[in-house]
Protein backbone atom coordinates (compact mmCIF):
# COMPACT_ATOMS: atom_id res chain seq x y z
CA UNK A 1 0.00 0.00 0.00
CA UNK A 2 1.26 3.49 -0.84
CA UNK A 3 2.11 5.62 2.17
CA UNK A 4 2.86 9.34 2.20
CA UNK A 5 5.97 9.76 4.36
CA UNK A 6 6.34 13.55 4.01
CA UNK A 7 6.35 15.16 7.48
CA UNK A 8 2.89 16.54 8.28
CA UNK A 9 4.00 20.07 9.19
CA UNK A 10 6.11 20.36 6.04
CA UNK A 11 3.16 19.27 3.89
CA UNK A 12 0.80 21.66 5.73
CA UNK A 13 3.23 24.51 5.13
CA UNK A 14 3.49 23.80 1.40
CA UNK A 15 -0.32 23.66 1.05
CA UNK A 16 -0.92 26.70 3.26
CA UNK A 17 -2.96 24.60 5.68
CA UNK A 18 -3.41 24.77 9.45
CA UNK A 19 -2.26 21.50 11.12
CA UNK A 20 -5.38 21.71 13.36
CA UNK A 21 -7.55 20.36 10.50
CA UNK A 22 -5.61 17.10 10.77
CA UNK A 23 -5.81 17.04 14.55
CA UNK A 24 -2.26 18.30 15.23
CA UNK A 25 -1.87 21.17 17.70
CA UNK A 26 1.69 21.95 16.62
CA UNK A 27 2.70 25.09 14.80
CA UNK A 28 5.44 25.54 12.24
CA UNK A 29 7.67 28.57 12.72
CA UNK A 30 9.11 28.43 9.22
CA UNK A 31 7.62 30.27 6.30
CA UNK A 32 6.96 28.84 2.89
CA UNK A 33 9.71 29.87 0.43
CA UNK A 34 7.19 30.23 -2.40
CA UNK A 35 4.68 32.23 -0.35
CA UNK A 36 5.00 35.48 -2.34
CA UNK A 37 5.01 33.98 -5.85
CA UNK A 38 1.96 34.25 -8.07
CA UNK A 39 0.30 30.96 -8.91
CA UNK A 40 -1.28 29.96 -12.20
CA UNK A 41 -4.96 28.99 -12.37
CA UNK A 42 -3.99 25.35 -12.81
CA UNK A 43 -1.63 25.61 -9.81
CA UNK A 44 -4.45 26.89 -7.59
CA UNK A 45 -6.79 24.11 -8.74
CA UNK A 46 -4.14 21.46 -8.18
CA UNK A 47 -3.35 22.81 -4.71
CA UNK A 48 -7.02 22.60 -3.65
CA UNK A 49 -7.15 18.98 -4.83
CA UNK A 50 -3.93 18.13 -2.97
CA UNK A 51 -5.31 19.82 0.15
CA UNK A 52 -8.48 17.71 0.10
CA UNK A 53 -6.50 14.52 -0.58
CA UNK A 54 -4.05 15.30 2.23
CA UNK A 55 -6.70 16.22 4.83
CA UNK A 56 -8.73 13.05 4.24
CA UNK A 57 -5.73 10.79 3.59
CA UNK A 58 -6.97 9.65 0.19
CA UNK A 59 -4.70 8.75 -2.73
CA UNK A 60 -5.27 9.84 -6.34
CA UNK A 61 -7.22 6.86 -7.72
CA UNK A 62 -9.77 6.60 -4.86
CA UNK A 63 -10.10 10.40 -4.91
CA UNK A 64 -10.91 10.29 -8.62
CA UNK A 65 -13.50 7.58 -7.90
CA UNK A 66 -15.11 9.81 -5.23
CA UNK A 67 -15.23 12.64 -7.77
CA UNK A 68 -16.92 10.42 -10.40
CA UNK A 69 -19.43 9.17 -7.82
CA UNK A 70 -20.15 12.78 -6.72
CA UNK A 71 -20.63 13.75 -10.37
CA UNK A 72 -23.30 11.04 -10.83
CA UNK A 73 -25.20 12.16 -7.70
CA UNK A 74 -27.91 14.84 -7.73
CA UNK A 75 -26.90 18.37 -6.79
CA UNK A 76 -23.60 20.21 -6.94
CA UNK A 77 -20.62 17.95 -7.71
CA UNK A 78 -18.19 19.83 -5.43
CA UNK A 79 -20.53 19.72 -2.43
CA UNK A 80 -21.29 16.03 -3.04
CA UNK A 81 -17.54 15.31 -3.13
CA UNK A 82 -16.94 16.97 0.25
CA UNK A 83 -19.92 15.15 1.81
CA UNK A 84 -18.64 11.80 0.47
CA UNK A 85 -15.17 12.43 1.95
CA UNK A 86 -16.69 13.47 5.29
CA UNK A 87 -18.81 10.26 5.37
CA UNK A 88 -15.72 8.03 5.37
CA UNK A 89 -15.57 5.92 8.54
CA UNK A 90 -12.08 7.15 9.53
CA UNK A 91 -13.24 10.76 9.16
CA UNK A 92 -16.35 10.10 11.28
CA UNK A 93 -14.27 8.42 14.03
CA UNK A 94 -11.99 11.50 14.06
CA UNK A 95 -14.98 13.89 14.17
CA UNK A 96 -16.53 12.00 17.08
CA UNK A 97 -13.36 12.54 19.10
CA UNK A 98 -12.36 8.86 19.30
CA UNK A 99 -8.96 9.69 17.73
CA UNK A 100 -6.50 12.55 18.14
CA UNK A 101 -5.60 12.80 14.45
CA UNK A 102 -7.08 11.60 11.18
CA UNK A 103 -4.18 9.19 10.73
CA UNK A 104 -4.85 7.69 14.15
CA UNK A 105 -8.55 7.36 13.26
CA UNK A 106 -7.55 5.40 10.16
CA UNK A 107 -5.35 3.12 12.27
CA UNK A 108 -8.10 2.55 14.86
CA UNK A 109 -10.49 1.46 12.09
CA UNK A 110 -7.82 -0.72 10.45
CA UNK A 111 -7.06 -2.48 13.76
CA UNK A 112 -10.71 -3.63 14.10
CA UNK A 113 -11.60 -1.43 17.08
CA UNK A 114 -14.74 0.04 15.48
CA UNK A 115 -18.25 -1.37 15.24
CA UNK A 116 -20.87 0.03 12.88
CA UNK A 117 -24.41 -1.06 13.84
CA UNK A 118 -22.86 -3.87 15.92
CA UNK A 119 -20.69 -5.20 13.05
CA UNK A 120 -16.91 -4.92 13.05
CA UNK A 121 -15.75 -2.80 10.12
CA UNK A 122 -12.04 -2.43 9.32
CA UNK A 123 -12.29 -0.45 6.08
CA UNK A 124 -11.42 3.25 6.61
CA UNK A 125 -13.20 4.23 3.38
CA UNK A 126 -16.52 2.62 4.45
CA UNK A 127 -19.27 5.20 3.84
CA UNK A 128 -21.60 5.71 6.79
CA UNK A 129 -25.33 6.44 6.38
CA UNK A 130 -27.83 8.45 8.42
CA UNK A 131 -28.94 6.45 11.47
CA UNK A 132 -25.72 4.41 11.73
CA UNK A 133 -24.41 3.74 15.24
CA UNK A 134 -20.61 3.88 15.51
CA UNK A 135 -18.87 2.62 18.64
CA UNK A 136 -15.51 1.40 19.89
CA UNK A 137 -15.80 -2.31 20.65
CA UNK A 138 -16.10 -3.32 24.28
CA UNK A 139 -12.72 -5.09 24.54
CA UNK A 140 -10.91 -1.96 23.34
CA UNK A 141 -12.76 0.57 25.54
CA UNK A 142 -10.75 -0.25 28.65
CA UNK A 143 -7.40 0.35 26.89
CA UNK A 144 -5.23 3.18 28.23
CA UNK A 145 -5.01 4.50 24.66
CA UNK A 146 -8.66 5.63 24.71
CA UNK A 147 -8.31 7.30 28.10
CA UNK A 148 -5.39 9.32 26.67
CA UNK A 149 -7.35 10.13 23.51
CA UNK A 150 -10.39 11.37 25.45
CA UNK A 151 -8.15 13.65 27.53
CA UNK A 152 -6.82 15.29 24.36
CA UNK A 153 -10.14 15.48 22.46
CA UNK A 154 -12.30 16.58 25.42
CA UNK A 155 -12.54 20.20 24.24
CA UNK A 156 -13.15 19.38 20.59
CA UNK A 157 -16.53 20.39 19.19
CA UNK A 158 -18.61 17.63 17.66
CA UNK A 159 -20.52 18.52 14.48
CA UNK A 160 -24.30 18.91 14.83
CA UNK A 161 -25.02 16.09 12.36
CA UNK A 162 -23.85 13.50 14.90
CA UNK A 163 -24.77 12.63 18.47
CA UNK A 164 -21.85 11.42 20.64
CA UNK A 165 -21.80 9.65 24.00
CA UNK A 166 -18.15 10.16 25.03
CA UNK A 167 -18.29 8.01 28.21
CA UNK A 168 -19.45 4.92 26.31
CA UNK A 169 -17.36 5.75 23.19
CA UNK A 170 -20.48 5.57 21.07
CA UNK A 171 -22.06 7.89 18.51
CA UNK A 172 -25.06 8.08 16.20
CA UNK A 173 -25.29 9.77 12.82
CA UNK A 174 -28.41 11.95 13.00
CA UNK A 175 -28.25 13.04 9.36
CA UNK A 176 -25.74 13.27 6.54
CA UNK A 177 -23.63 16.44 6.70
CA UNK A 178 -24.23 19.42 4.42
CA UNK A 179 -21.35 21.45 2.96
CA UNK A 180 -22.02 24.27 5.46
CA UNK A 181 -21.41 21.84 8.34
CA UNK A 182 -18.02 20.72 7.01
CA UNK A 183 -15.33 23.10 8.29
CA UNK A 184 -12.57 22.09 5.89
CA UNK A 185 -10.73 24.97 4.13
CA UNK A 186 -11.04 23.55 0.61
CA UNK A 187 -12.57 25.36 -2.35
CA UNK A 188 -14.24 22.35 -3.99
CA UNK A 189 -15.24 24.38 -7.06
CA UNK A 190 -11.57 24.55 -8.11
CA UNK A 191 -11.35 20.72 -7.84
CA UNK A 192 -14.42 20.40 -10.10
CA UNK A 193 -12.84 22.83 -12.59
CA UNK A 194 -9.63 20.79 -12.55
CA UNK A 195 -11.36 17.47 -13.23
CA UNK A 196 -13.80 18.83 -15.82
CA UNK A 197 -11.00 19.97 -18.16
Amino acid sequence: MAVNRVPVLKRCRSLGLEPAYLGYDKKSNRTNARAGKKMSEYGLQLREKQKAKFIYGVLEKPFRNYYEKADRMKGMTGENLMVLLERRLDSVVFRMGFARTRREARQIVGHKHVLVNGKRIQIPSYLIKAGDVIEIREKSRSLQRYKDILEVTAGRLTPEWMDVDIENLKGTIKALPTREQIDVPVNEMLIVELYSK
